[in-house]
């Protein structure tokens, strides 16, 4: 076994970043076990001026995977955006038993090539695909201690090919995450940050939702802002939809304000249908500790479920006009086109699991 091999089977230490297309390799930084808890994105985010990358051949790390015998054994979070996958991500991360992932640059990259396959290199056929991404699924499967299980937060648009994900062999299982179409529209109109974020997504989820029902139904210039994140949510959620289909009960659908409600029972079924047995002691310690009073993606700020209720209720007194034209389209849309139909079934369903 090379030295390589060696490294990567003894602990995820040396972490998949980037995936280098052009050149066929993949970029390796080293994470402690303090840098994968801390970490809110395992993207450019987590580099630092001393961050020291490692690139290698495909051809090289594909062998070393081999020599290694890893094998795919993670389970994922995917999400719409803006529904608590990091702060679920973060309690999670807290079982012993649980090695959390959140937001893998490698793993966009993938998504990104799928859902545009003309930026792929021309002599990457479908199975040099499927064969890179089945090694790095196998890269972020590793974990520091046997019993653990590497739980993979995704990037919302990740999503997009969540159903192929979850065919995999290995038959992993996922945490479905959203909350209703009004409640979305006020959390984004609640932050003006959240805003930009979604202008600026919109363009790629109108060509995915586009691709999803067959046609070219709408221009973003046409829709108001309420009309806009309509088109987001249905998009986002019509993948989560997809993908329930292709799992069936290895999915566990997650409403962020039904958690925030009650969160023991439906932090006790997250760890239940990973495989963790977790005890109702150890999950009201997890729940007692720092995660749910701060705000998971910069947690040096305070952030709770209170303060989210009145965020939300200022964007709906103030936004009341665009979230009433958001939901007017998406039932129209919903009318017309039958994946937006199942989408908001799918949100309105019962949890599973």
């Amino acid at each position: 076994m090379d030295d390589l091999a060696e490294s990567l089977g003894r602990s995820p230490e040396q972490f998949p970043h980037a995936l280098d297309v052009r050149n066929d390799c993949i970029s390796f930084i080293h994470l402690s076990r303090t840098d994968y808890l801390n970490a809110s994105f395992l993207d450019a985010r987590i580099l630092t001026p001393s961050t020291i990358g490692h690139p290698i051949p495909w051809r090289q790390v594909a062998a070393s995977i081999e020599a290694a015998r890893l094998e795919e054994r993670c389970d994922f979070i995917f999400h719409i955006g803006h529904v608590g996958s990091t702060l679920l991500s973060r309690l999670m991360g807290e079982h012993p038993r649980v090695l959390a992932l959140r937001e893998p640059m490698i793993l966009r990259s993938f998504a990104q090539l799928k859902i545009q396959p003309g930026t792929r290199p021309p002599q990457w056929s479908d199975r040099d695909f499927d064969v890179r991404l089945g090694g790095c699924l196998k890269l972020l499967s590793r974990t520091f201690e046997a019993q653990q299980t590497a739980l993979i937060k995704a990037t919302s648009f990740v999503s997009d090919m969540a159903a192929d994900l979850l065919s995999g062999s290995s038959a992993p299982r996922a945490l479905l995450m959203h909350v209703s179409p009004a409640s979305y529209f006020a959390t984004i109109l609640g932050g003006p940050n959240s805003r930009v974020e979604a202008k600026m997504l919109a363009p790629g989820r109108l060509q995915r939702l586009h691709r999803r029902i067959g046609a070219d139904a709408w221009r973003l210039e046409s829709l108001s802002e309420g009309e806009m994140l309509a088109l987001s949510w249905a998009c986002e959620m019509s993948a989560l939809a997809q993908a329930s289909r292709a799992a069936a009960r290895r999915v566990l659908r997650i409403d962020f304000d039904e958690f925030l409600t009650d969160p023991v029972p439906l932090l006790t079924a997250a760890f239940r249908h990973v495989g963790i047995d977790a005890a109702p002691s150890d999950v009201s310690a997890i729940l007692a500790g720092p995660h749910m009073r701060r705000y998971s993606k910069a947690p040096e700020h305070a952030y709770d479920a209170a303060l989210r209720l009145a965020v939300l209720d200022e964007a709906r007194a103030a936004h009341g006009a665009e979230i009433s034209r958001g939901l007017a389209w998406l039932e129209h849309a919903a009318a017309n086109f039958s994946p937006i139909r199942e989408a908001m079934a799918f949100a309105q369903a019962a949890p599973a699991g």
